[in-house]
């Protein structure tokens, strides 16, 4: 008897071609807006079917989370110990660039991994971090080649986060040039660069409304928006749960309000430090220190605003898009200034790398806001977009 037409035709990497389809869901609209219809539909296959190869959501979610890095852990096993920076280096954005519409939940989802999944999660990062770092010491002896490591690997990462379209070849290139910048930097060259950045300060909560978007803000960070609940910053407030809806329609409108007021603070604080950069290379610098300031500064904000803007339904999250695309503007035409052999989409896809390191190296300094940290970042990041 032959096979039905359905069994003849189904591929033998099914379980694969599942992962991949599942990593760009997660990537787009983050964990809990990701659905397993739409993660069949895109392999073109019933939910029932994808039940037949992950039991639930997590167990696929977790897979994804450890398939990107395993990835990135077999590409430097392939290199010899003795291998070149570059060697380990380029060997690490290929897998990234191949896999870059999958590989952006690391950047925020991976918090909702339990707790032993991140472990093992992290063990596997260290490894790649290790080899880095190690690689980076023997051609670079300079100080700190862990945060070195750290955020080369940032910007390599940045790819995932965007959507800028530049031809493979050359996206290869330039990350490769950014992480060999970084990589190549003395964290002490911007010693007391960020001394002098002033930064607009997080309005005081002076009203009931603006008390719930303080006590939100710092939840959202830690626990993730949807793990969050009305009750739980109606507590920190000192408010009984349907108190909260005399101020705010729902929850997203909490965070529709601090991705605005992290939008503002941010253009407020680009105006600041554009005023007094005489000449394209220091405003660069000014955009950088500015920027690496903000994110210590306003860590919870900042990072509420760049993990949760997905998950936002379009219509809301619409106008926070623009105001991003007018700041990283900025930064693309003081780029371009400084080095005009990039054309527009080659210069934004180096902001964004620089971002990427901000993010990297901020969380391997653990936040930690010291001017030694804000210098050391801002040197790190001057590296990704001038070398």
């Amino acid at each position: 008897m032959s096979a039905g037409p359905t069994a003849a035709t189904r591929p033998h990497n099914r379980k694969q071609l599942i992962v991949e389809a599942a990593g760009q869901v997660f990537s787009e609209r983050g964990y809990h807006a990701a659905s397993m219809e739409e993660i069949a539909a895109g392999v073109g296959i019933s939910a029932a079917a994808l039940y037949r190869h992950f039991p639930n959501k997590y167990a696929l979610f977790a897979e994804c989370a450890n398939v990107m890095v395993d990835r990135l852990v077999a590409a430097l096993d392939e290199k010899p110990a003795e291998a070149s920076l570059i060697e380990v280096l380029t060997a690490l954005i290929r897998v990234t660039v191949a896999h870059r519409a999958s590989g952006g939940l690391y950047r925020w989802e991976a918090r909702y991994l339990e707790r032993a999944d991140r472990r093992l999660l992290r063990a596997k990062f260290v490894q790649v971090v290790s080899r880095v770092a190690e690689t980076v010491r023997r051609e670079h002896p300079l100080p700190d080649e862990h945060l070195r490591a750290v955020a080369a690997l940032g910007a390599i990462g940045s790819i995932t986060m965007h959507h800028t379209s530049v031809a493979q070849r050359r996206i290869e290139d330039l990350l490769l040039a950014s992480a060999l910048g970084v990589a190549a930097s003395d964290p002490a060259a911007a010693e007391g660069s960020g001394r002098s950045v002033e930064l607009p300060a997080q309005p005081v909560p002076r009203t009931r409304r603006a008390e719930i978007l303080a006590a939100a803000v710092p939840l959202f960070a830690r626990d993730g928006f949807a793990n969050v609940t009305n009750g739980q910053i109606a507590q920190v407030v000192g408010l009984a749960p349907s108190a909260i809806y005399r101020h705010y329609p729902g929850k997203v409108d909490i965070l529709v309000a601090a991705c605005l007021q992290a939008a503002g603070l941010l253009a407020q604080a680009v105006e600041r430090s554009l005023e007094q950069a005489a000449g394209p290379e220091r405003a660069v610098t000014a955009l950088t220190a500015a920027y690496v300031a903000y994110s210590f500064e306003h860590n919870a904000l900042n990072s509420v605003a760049e993990a949760e803007i997905r998950g936002l339904p379009a219509d809301l999250r619409r106008p926070l898009i623009l105001a991003q695309r007018e700041y990283i503007a900025v930064w693309e035409q003081q780029l371009r200034l400084a080095r005009p052999e990039l054309d527009p989409r080659q210069a934004r896809l180096l902001v964004h790398a620089g971002f990427g390191v901000v993010v990297e190296a901020g969380r391997a300094l653990r936040w930690q806001d010291t001017p030694g940290h804000r210098d050391a970042v801002t040197a790190l990041v001057i590296g990704a977009l001038t070398r």
